[in-house]
């Protein structure tokens, strides 16, 4: 069971009430405030209790907050309150794996954690890369990355090395990674071939520092969160298909292991947002009126199936709605009573444009969001 508590029930949409993130986990003191390593820290997080999040005194509250929240959102994507891979979890539970935060690089604190702990960690954040406003924003904020560095060398590298495996020649990645960057590069390649897409020239990462950096590319850009101009045309020195369409196109081999859903890679950019609606809230819990199952295919284009199911005959006007990422309501699609049993709609989203949405279902008191992605 998750340790954290909950007071009470948040719906998402915060863009809608709120003016800042929603998140469902607490803060508490360091568990370990006498271990060598761990001892530096003094706020910790137990996210999904397969991943923990520790940070220094000078780091505010809601930044904590924020790396846990995409961190939980990451194992966690359809935001169900269940990590998505047991086998993840297993694995970032058995390799207790930590997601250290700190001021900066200078200081004793980074030193100390490092000459000492023993278990996993595949990155770490500093202050100043932490912007919750802009949630994995490329320039903005890096918790995405290093959280998914972090997820994907203690997980899924050691769960499925046929698949993650960082040696040259050791996985369907690395496999993909030497047709990306137009050859099989063991030192970086100056230049790259005319028809590499993937050049990283970072002297300090090796193969396997390569392949771990190209696995977060494909995985973010399927996610769209690279797909604005200003940040493809910032990266384009190392990475050229920065918009799901122009990955799908070009980067065949990833793209299908990415978007392989025997696979359980995460598949939507995580907002920053994480409370699931189906989470116990003790005695102030609202009546489980509706239960709004699931959209399929998610990403999709063009179309997506939303599935709800009603045990009982709606006493109260139900809607479904989708907004988009600003809040506004895009268009209804459903406004009426509903009768008892499972429910299918679909949503043609063929006119609008790339990127995440969100279907709002209410009825009664009683209100439950899921998070979709349109690709094009």
């Amino acid at each position: 069971m998750r340790k954290s508590r909950y007071s009470i029930f948040i719906i998402l949409l915060p863009f809608l009430l709120f003016g800042q993130n929603n998140v469902c986990f607490d803060i508490e003191a360091n568990p370990n405030p006498n271990d060598s390593a761990l001892g530096v820290f003094s706020k910790y997080v137990n996210v999904l209790d397969c991943f923990h999040v520790f940070a220094v005194s000078t780091i505010s509250d809601e930044k904590v907050l924020h790396v846990a929240a995409v961190a939980a959102e990451l194992l966690d994507n359809d935001e169900n309150g269940v990590i998505d891979d047991p086998n993840i979890e297993s694995e970032l539970t058995n390799n207790y794996t930590v997601m250290p935060v700190f001021q900066s690089e200078n200081g004793n604190a980074i030193d100390t954690f490092f000459d000492n702990f023993d278990d996993c960690t595949g990155a770490v954040l500093f202050r100043n890369e932490i912007d919750p406003s802009q949630p994995g924003h490329w320039g903005d904020d890096a918790t995405v990355e290093e959280v998914l560095h972090t997820i994907n060398s203690c997980g899924h590298v050691v769960a499925y090395p046929a698949l993650y495996a960082l040696q040259p020649n050791s996985s369907e990645l690395t496999d993909a990674m030497d047709v990306a960057r137009g050859g099989q590069f063991l030192s970086i390649p100056n230049p790259y071939p005319d028809d590499a897409w993937y050049h990283y020239d970072d002297w300090t990462c090796e193969y396997d520092c390569m392949a771990m950096e190209y696995l977060y590319w494909c995985i973010v850009t399927n996610m769209g969160i690279l797909a604005d101009t200003q940040t493809c045309q910032g990266i384009a020195n190392e990475w050229e298909p920065c918009t799901p369409a122009l990955f799908e196109s070009t980067d065949t081999l990833m793209f299908n292991l990415v978007t392989n859903p025997v696979n359980k890679l995460p598949q939507l950019a995580p907002d920053g947002n994480y409370c699931p609606e189906n989470t116990s809230v003790g005695e102030d819990n609202i009546p489980d009126t509706f239960s709004l199952l699931s959209a399929y295919p998610n990403p999709f284009n063009p179309s997506t199936t939303i599935r709800f199911k009603f045990p009982l005959e709606s006493l109260h006007a139900t809607t479904l709605q989708i907004y988009d990422l600003t809040g506004q309501l895009v268009e209804t699609l459903i406004d009426g009573k509903m009768e008892p049993g499972t429910h299918e709609i679909t949503w043609n989203a063929q006119s609008y444009s790339a990127g995440i949405y969100f279907a709002q279902m209410i009825s009664g008191s009683n209100r439950q969001v899921q998070k979709l992605m349109l690709l094009k």
